[in-house]
C-alpha cells in the first residue's frame, strides 16, 4: 500500500497522467499476489492521485487530474493573495474527510445500491446532465449570457469527431485526431494551468502576492484546517455529491466536482466570493474529489459495472487476482471488499499527511519570481497534456486552450461553464439518442425523469433568486459616497 501510496503522490503532482493510466501501467505487477494485497497497491495508487492532484491545482493553477479542476477556481486565488497554506490545509483535510465519507457509503450502500442503479436507465442518466448544466447558472453569477454563450461554444466542441448514430464525422476538417473528439485533459491543463502561467509570464512577478500583514506567513495551514471544520456541512453535502455521481457508471469526477461546487456557491452566504478566493469553494472542491472514488466503487464491486475509466482498469486487476464482481464479493469474499474500505481511508490519511509535511517547502515555490518558475511549469503543461494519449495535438489543443483561457481572464467570461458543457455535452447527445431509441418520447413521463424535472427547475429558480439578491444587496453600496469613491 505504501509503494502504492508513493506512485500515486508522484502521479497525482504530474498534469495530465491520470489515475487509470497509471493503474493500467502497474496492472501487470500484481500478478502472483494476494487479492488484498493487490487491492492494496492498485487502490493505494489510485486514490491517492485526487488528493495530490489539488496540490499543484492550488499553488500553481495547474490542475494535477482533471477532477483537480475545481480546486483551482478559490485554491490558486488564495496563493495569489498569499494564503496558499490555508488553502492547501483546506483541500487536503476536506479530502481526507471526503475519502472517510466515500469509504463509509461503500461500505453501507455496497449491498443496497443494486435496485437503485438498476432502476436508472438512459433517459435518468440524460436528465442527470441537464441537472449539471443548469449548474451553470450559478457558476456564471451574475453573467448569465456570457455563461450562455460559454455553455453553446462548450457543447459545440463536445460535438467534434464521429456521430455515434450514424458514423458521421462533424467538425473534423480531415483530421483523424478529431475523430475521437478533443481531448479533455488537455483542454483542462491549458484551460486553467496554462492561461495562469502565461498571466504569470506576462506579470514577471511571482504567483503569491501578499494583501496584507501575516498573509505571506506559512502558518496559515491550521486555520485551512479549522476552516473545514467550521464549514462541515459543505464537507457533507459535497462529500454526499461526489459518492452519488461516483456510483453512477459514466458521469465521473469531473461531473461531480463542478455539481458539488455550484451546489456549494448557492449556498453559500457570500456566493460573489467565488472564484476569487472562497474557502468554501476550496473546501466543495476537495471532499467531492475523494468521495467519489468510494462511491465509483460500489457498482464495480456489487455487479462489474464500473463507474469510470479508472474502474473499469481495476476490472481487470478483479480477473488477474481471480475474483469475480458480484454475489461473490458481497458473500465468500467480504473480507477482500472490507479491506478495500479500510484500504481507502488509510491510503488518503497517509497522503495528506505526507502533503502536509512537505507545505512549507511547497509554498517557497510560490515565492520565486516567475522567470525561474516558469520553466517547470511550461514542462509540466507539455508532459501533462502530451501524456493523455502520447499524441503530439494534445500539445497543441493545450496551447489553443491556454490562449483562449487568457482571453476569458482578461474579458472576464467565465470558464467553468465552458468545460461543464464540454464535459456533459458527449453523455447528454448518447443517453437523449439511447432514451428515444428505447422509449420514443415516453421517456419523459417516467418518474425519476419527472422528479430530477423538479429539481432542475428549482434549482434555476433558486439559483436567479440568489443572483438578484446579491445584485440588490450591492447596489446600497455603489449608491453611497463611500462606494463612489472606492
Amino acid at each position: 500500500m505504501l509503494l502504492g501510496i508513493l506512485i500515486g503522490f508522484l502521479v497525482g503532482i504530474l498534469p495530465g497522467l491520470g489515475g487509470a493510466v497509471t493503474l493500467a501501467i502497474m496492472l501487470p505487477f500484481t500478478f502472483g499476489m494476494e487479492p488484498v494485497q493487490g487491492f492494496a497497491f492498485l487502490l493505494g495508487m489510485w486514490v491517492v492521485t485526487s488528493t495530490t492532484g489539488d496540490l499543484t491545482s492550488v499553488l500553481f493553477g495547474v490542475p494535477g487530474e482533471a477532477t483537480s479542476a475545481a480546486a483551482v477556481m478559490d485554491g490558486y486565488p488564495l496563493t495569489k493573495k498569499g494564503q496558499g497554506g490555508r488553502a492547501l490545509g483546506a483541500v487536503l483535510t476536506s479530502s481526507a474527510m471526503g475519502a472517510i465519507f466515500g469509504a463509509v457509503v461503500l461500505a453501507l450502500s455496497i449491498t443496497l445500491i443494486r435496485p437503485v442503479v438498476l432502476a436508472l436507465g438512459a433517459p435518468e442518466f440524460f436528465a442527470l446532465t441537464i441537472l449539471g448544466l443548469t449548474f451553470v447558472i450559478t457558476l456564471a453569477g451574475k453573467q448569465l449570457f456570457k455563461g450562455f454563450i460559454m455553455v453553446s461554444i462548450g457543447l459545440l466542441v463536445a460535438l467534434v469527431g464521429v456521430d455515434p448514430q450514424v458514423g458521421i464525422e462533424r467538425f473534423t476538417f480531415g483530421q483523424l485526431y478529431l475523430w475521437d473528439g478533443i481531448n479533455l485533459i488537455a483542454i483542462v491543463v491549458g484551460l486553467f494551468g496554462g492561461a495562469e502561467v502565461l498571466q504569470l509570464m506576462l506579470s514577471k512577478s511571482s504567483i503569491a502576492q501578499p494583501s496584507g500583514p501575516g498573509q505571506n506567513k506559512l502558518h496559515g495551514t491550521g486555520q485551512g484546517v479549522l476552516d473545514v471544520f467550521r464549514h462541515w456541512s459543505v464537507v457533507l453535502r459535497s462529500a454526499g455529491i461526489g459518492a452519488l455521481i461516483g456510483m453512477l457508471p459514466g458521469l465521473g469526477g469531473s461531473v461531480a466536482q463542478w455539481m458539488a461546487y455550484g451546489h456549494a456557491k448557492q449556498t453559500s452566504k457570500n456566493p460573489e466570493q467565488f472564484g476569487k478566493g472562497a474557502i468554501d469553494g476550496v473546501i466543495a472542491a476537495g471532499a467531492t474529489n475523494n468521495a467519489k472514488d468510494g462511491g465509483s466503487l460500489i457498482p464495480t464491486i456489487a455487479f462489474g459495472i464500473p463507474g469510470g475509466a479508472a474502474t473499469a482498469v481495476l476490472l481487470g486487476g478483479f480477473m488477474i487476482l481471480g475474483l469475480t464482481p458480484g454475489k461473490e464479493m458481497l458473500t465468500t469474499r467480504l473480507d477482500v471488499t472490507m479491506s478495500m474500505v479500510w484500504i481507502t481511508i488509510i491510503s488518503n490519511l497517509v497522503a495528506v499527511g505526507i502533503a502536509l509535511l512537505f507545505i512549507r517547502p511547497l509554498m517557497k515555490l510560490t515565492r520565486l519570481q516567475g522567470p525561474v518558475l516558469i520553466p517547470a511549469l511550461v514542462l509540466l503543461l507539455v508532459i501533462g497534456s502530451y501524456t493523455a494519449t502520447n499524441s503530439f495535438a494534445d500539445v497543441l489543443v493545450m496551447v489553443a486552450a491556454s490562449a483562449f483561457g487568457v482571453v476569458c481572464l482578461r474579458w472576464d467570461w467565465p470558464r467553468v461553464p465552458f468545460l461543464l458543457a464540454v464535459v456533459l455535452g458527449g453523455f447528454a447527445e448518447t443517453y437523449l439518442n439511447l432514451a428515444n431509441s428505447i422509449f420514443g418520447t415516453t421517456w419523459m413521463t417516467r418518474p425519476i425523469v419527472l422528479v430530477l424535472g423538479v429539481v432542475i427547475l428549482g434549482s434555476v429558480i433558486y439559483g436567479i433568486r440568489t443572483n438578484r439578491r446579491a445584485a440588490s444587496r450591492l447596489k446600497p453600496e455603489l449608491s453611497s459616497p463611500a462606494g463612489n469613491s472606492k
